[in-house]
């Protein structure tokens, strides 16, 4: 049983968002103000209906909000993510602008004034172009760790579509961070929508295993392999039966993908990476020491999702690792992988 504490941990998921659209609106032109104040358009839909078991309340509007929270978990390092760019709406010129005004508002609300916070990059999926200048425009100040898209997109994350982005990414060491949720029009599942908050929330597992597949699949690895790719909020547990299944899979059809050069496993180890919440654990310590075992500790970053609750997954999981495997989940891991954007 591991005797390491939270304490100065790198906590690679904190969510914050504007309060309102109040917040954002300085940093958008006139134009986008007007658009704003003539239509209905909202600033976020929620993934999280009121009252779920897993909200854990709202995400932090203002870093006075957010300070105590900190101040209590006093983290190396913390990496914000604002989700208020919601996959609902359809105007890429929108998304894009939005795109900017929260990652000004994140960073004149929060980044200044803390030295233990980052901060990921919201890009809109609508326009990869202008996702790959907002990049460029932010990739000297030093404060942003990772481009951030939804788990959910209109295409796998493995197309083409997306590699200008992921040639940016690249070149500037940022990883791709896929977070929980997103597209809101698209069904989470291939027979289609579904029909309750349970089977979308648990479905957000399943997206990953497709995006995790399309990145490896597809080639990306191959034409980047300096890239490295984040799950975040999307569990763990389900990777070693797919990842045997992807694998075995490989050597039969491996002439279909003769860019994948290796078993697929092993992509999956040297560029991805999955943060701890929600862990998604058996209540048996020793089946939890053999999950662990069969995923690899080294694959696993620590995330406290705050401000939403998962029970008490992550203290189970602590409990079950060496010393060693601890500091790793807590610190390590995310110190190698996002190397000086976080140093």
């Amino acid at each position: 049983m591991t005797t390491t504490t939270i304490t100065a941990a790198v906590d690679c998921d904190l969510h914050v968002a504007p309060p309102s659209f109040n917040k954002v609106l300085p940093y958008l032109d006139s134009y986008w103000k007007s658009y704003i104040d003539d239509s209905t358009v909202g600033l976020s839909h929620p993934a999280y209906p009121l009252g779920a078991a897993t909200t854990g309340g709202a995400p932090a509007g203002s870093y006075d909000q957010l300070a105590p929270v900190l101040n209590a978990a006093n983290p190396h390092r913390a990496i914000l993510n604002c989700l208020a760019l919601d996959g609902v709406h359809r105007n890429p010129y929108y998304a894009a602008a939005m795109a900017t005004a929260v990652n000004d508002w994140v960073r004149d609300e929060f980044l200044v004034r803390d030295e233990r916070l980052r901060a990921s990059i919201a890009v809109s999926t609508l326009d990869i172009p202008a996702a790959v200048k907002e990049v460029e425009r932010l990739a000297g100040d030093g404060r942003f760790a990772q481009i951030l898209l939804p788990v959910r997109a209109d295409v796998p994350y493995g197309n083409r579509l997306y590699h200008p982005l992921y040639a940016v990414a690249q070149e500037h060491g940022f990883p791709i961070a896929l977070h929980a949720w997103g597209r809101g029009g698209k069904a989470p599942s291939m027979p289609g929508v579904t029909a309750t908050y349970l089977e979308d929330y648990a479905s957000n597992a399943h997206i990953a295993q497709v995006q995790m597949m399309s990145f490896v699949a597809e080639g990306v690895f191959s034409k980047f392999p300096q890239l490295k790719v984040v799950f975040m909020e999307c569990g763990f547990s389900w990777l070693p039966p797919q990842l045997w299944r992807f694998d075995k899979d490989w050597k039969g059809v491996w002439r279909e993908v003769p860019w994948v050069k290796e078993r697929p496993s092993e992509y999956v180890r040297r560029h991805m990476r999955f943060t701890t919440e929600p862990a998604q654990l058996p209540r048996d310590p020793r089946q939890i020491a053999q999950l662990v075992e069969m995923v690899g500790p080294e694959l696993l970053m620590y995330a406290s999702d705050y401000p939403h609750d998962h029970g008490d997954g992550f203290e189970r999981l602590l409990a079950a690792l060496s010393d060693e495997d601890a500091e790793s989940v807590l610190r390590g891991t995310a110190a190698a992988f996002y190397g000086d954007l976080i140093a």
